[in-house]
């Protein structure tokens, strides 16, 4: 029998882990892919909005060579908080099957089935593409991830999004040669966008360098082109690739599984105690992205490590 299976190997899972350790519990990470997998599938330029002592856990110092870390610099700081403590993970193990049986819960993952008495879902959400449901969105040339700009040089590229993700990308591969359209939903570039990008991209749109359709929706998507609706009316023009970046969500059949509540309205937030993060579920806490169900904003490692403490804290009065 397992003390805490821990779902979710990112920043968040293994602040659960170093809690765990210290306690003297026997604890497991199990994880989808590799360690800190979502930081690893972001793009590689790609620069955080916080500071780096803002992104370190159970206060192990973070050193950077810049004010905002980048992606490998996080890679390597979380890395080795990882192997320097010897945390107990399972790397590239998908957890498929959780249950509550009698007073503890059943894991059953593609390799293996655990008992456990107390589950921590840090699962965050990137896994889990918002798609666009329009014809041809199968197609080899569309992708929800973007990881470098290289391969679209010389390329018709249509960038979907307003965000932080979709203003990189589109900026990356203009300045690598790319010729980009951004198809955007909403009237305006993103307001959460980082604040020294922002002006950037409405800089090169105001100038023409980066096309850019505001109000608008891709309604197909071909081998050689993509039609969409835009405020003068349905448009047609050429494209190679469409890199859709139109945001991701937490992994919700998880939490049903569980029998977690999840909200009536669009936002499906999970029912938790913020002062313990137990669900409504007995023995289940949620920690980190997916506190914030549809709103995957409002949660990221800067605000949510505290997690792991209220966490550990409230299981040490409830573990026999």
């Amino acid at each position: 029998m397992i003390d805490v299976i821990i779902i979710g190997g990112g920043p968040i899972g293994i602040a659960c882990a170093l809690e765990c350790k210290k306690r003297n519990w026997n604890y497991l990470i199990i994880e989808k892919g590799a360690l800190t997998n979502s930081l690893f599938n972001y793009p590689k330029n790609m620069t955080f909005f916080s500071t780096s002592e803002k992104l370190e856990i159970d206060d192990i110092p973070f050193i950077s060579n810049n004010p905002k870390p980048s992606r490998d610099e996080a890679l390597e700081y979380y890395r080795r908080v990882a192997t320097s403590n010897q945390i107990n993970i399972n790397l590239f193990e998908t957890a498929e099957i959780l249950k509550k049986t009698n007073d503890f819960f059943l894991v059953e993952t593609n390799k293996s089935t655990y008992n456990t008495k107390k589950i921590v879902l840090a699962t965050g959400f990137y896994d889990i593409p918002n798609l666009l449901y329009v014809p041809g969105e199968n197609l080899p040339k569309v992708t929800h991830y973007y990881k470098e700009a290289h391969p679209y040089s010389m390329q018709e590229i249509a960038v979907v999004g307003a965000s932080n993700s979709s203003v990189d990308a589109a900026l990356e591969i203009y300045r690598k040669g790319g010729n980009v359209t951004m198809i955007i939903r909403g009237e305006q570039i993103g307001k959460r966008v980082k604040y020294w990008v922002r002006p950037d991209v409405i800089n090169r749109i105001e100038e023409g360098s980066i096309k850019a359709y505001f109000n608008s929706e891709i309604t197909e998507i071909t081998e050689t082109e993509i039609t969409f609706k835009s405020p003068d009316g349905i448009k047609t023009i050429s494209n190679n690739f469409v890199i859709a970046l139109t945001g991701y969500k937490p992994n919700f059949d998880l939490l049903n599984q569980l029998g977690i509540t999840l909200s009536m309205d669009d936002k499906k937030l999970p029912q938790y105690n913020p002062e313990t993060m137990e669900s409504n579920v007995k023995g289940v806490y949620l920690a980190g992205v997916i506190c914030g169900g549809m709103e995957t904003h409002k949660w990221f490692i800067e605000n949510s490590r505290i997690h792991a403490k209220r966490i550990a804290e409230h299981i040490e009065n409830a573990l026999v």
